[in-house]
C-alpha cells in the first residue's frame, strides 16, 4: 500500500453520496469508494484502468 495518495472525485460520479475516487502512482490508478473511505482502496494497472474507463464510455 502506498502512505499517501491524493485522491480526486471521478468526474463522471453524479453525487458526494454515490462517487468513485482516484489517485495516480505511475504505472498504476488507485480506486475507492468515497462513503467507504476506510475499506481501502483497489489498485490496477494504469493501462488496465484506462481501458476499463474506455469501455464504460463507449456504453454510455
Amino acid at each position: 500500500m502506498y502512505s499517501s495518495l491524493e485522491f480526486r472525485k471521478s468526474s463522471y460520479s453524479p453525487n458526494e453520496s454515490a462517487c468513485v475516487e482516484i489517485a495516480d502512482v505511475p504505472g498504476t490508478s488507485a480506486v475507492r469508494d468515497t462513503e467507504n473511505r476506510h475499506l481501502g482502496y483497489l489498485t490496477f494497472p494504469s493501462k488496465e484502468w484506462a481501458a476499463a474507463v474506455n469501455a464504460v464510455r463507449l456504453q454510455a
